[in-house]
């Protein structure tokens, strides 16, 4: 039994368009997944939970005594810990005026097979008080898991712990 010639011209027209939307479909969730910036705490990155070779966010502060800088290059490494971990992160470019150790940082970048991060972009917070909200929660969720001791200084916002609340 043959189909009639407009039903099948219909049926063809319709395959097409559900290939076609099928199509940009894909590709759209392809680019939307290219451009995804996962955030990793120095824990996470450490016990291997971040995927190497592909782009992420990590934060965390910035060890005192760790910023080491290239004197032929504008390359720099230094150390970002949540107090449990710490990991080694590579940048060659300028840093923030920001940029200080012992200060919180955001770096977007890739984990090489070697667990050092390296960056290509070096995000430092604005002022004294401000801690990006992923970065705060890492070390929150550090200090909870009782892997850090009990810090003199908040943190968090930089400011002494008040002896208000002990009386």
């Amino acid at each position: 039994m043959a189909m009639h010639p407009k039903r099948r011209n219909k049926l063809i027209l319709i395959l097409g368009l559900l290939l076609g939307v099928g199509v940009i479909v894909g590709l759209v969730l392809y680019a939307l997944s290219q451009n995804i910036n996962l955030f990793f705490s120095p824990t996470e990155m450490a016990q291997g939970k971040a995927p190497a070779h592909q782009r992420l966010r990590a934060g965390g502060m910035v060890r005192e005594g760790s910023l080491v800088r290239a004197s032929d290059s504008l390359t720099v490494q230094f150390v970002i810990t949540d107090f449990a971990e710490d990991v080694k992160v590579e940048y060659t470019g300028i840093l923030p005026d920001l940029f200080r150790e012992g200060q919180g940082i955001v770096a977007q970048g890739k984990l090489n097979d070697e667990g050092v991060f390296l960056a290509d972009e070096v995000l430092a917070k604005h002022d004294e008080k401000y801690m990006p909200p992923e970065v705060t929660q890492a070390l929150s969720d550090a200090q909870a898991a009782s892997l850090v001791p009990t810090l003199s200084k908040d943190q968090t916002t930089g400011v002494e712990p008040s002896n208000e609340a002990l009386k």
